[in-house]
């Protein structure tokens, strides 16, 4: 039983680091279809769309789903970690500027937490 649930959690790790690193490399993928112009780059992005959708797929499978919170206001209760919190003071409000790593959550509870670059809100 005990060789069972470890074989589970190794798997489920898996899928979290593939869905992660998915994520980052949809930044880098966005970036680069942004230098390209539309007719070339229409065919990379539906490819790279069946591919998030075939990720999305597989997390749903196992139980899993992304949260993205960039563009909210920031809360210290979020199930992320900001990278830069130092650059604020106490009294700013901020809001989750840019997602580095999402949150994973499974049915009842976060999985693991996100990584975060904040920005100060206007107002």
């Amino acid at each position: 039983m005990e060789e069972n649930n470890t074989s589970f959690e190794r798997l489920r790790k898996s899928i979290i680091d593939m869905a992660v690193e998915s994520w980052r490399f949809r930044r880098v993928f966005e970036k680069a279809m942004s230098k390209l112009n539309a007719g070339d780059s229409s065919k990379y992005v539906s490819q790279f769309a069946w591919f998030i959708k075939k990720v999305d797929a597989a997390l749903e499978n196992a139980g899993l789903r992304i949260v993205n919170v960039e563009g909210q206001y920031f809360d210290v209760g979020m199930a992320v970690t900001p990278l830069n919190m130092d650059d604020f003071d106490t009294h700013d409000r901020l809001f989750v500027e840019q997602m580095i790593e999402p949150i994973i959550m499974d049915a009842e509870s976060v999985v693991k937490t996100g990584t975060v670059i904040l920005g100060r809100a206007d107002g």
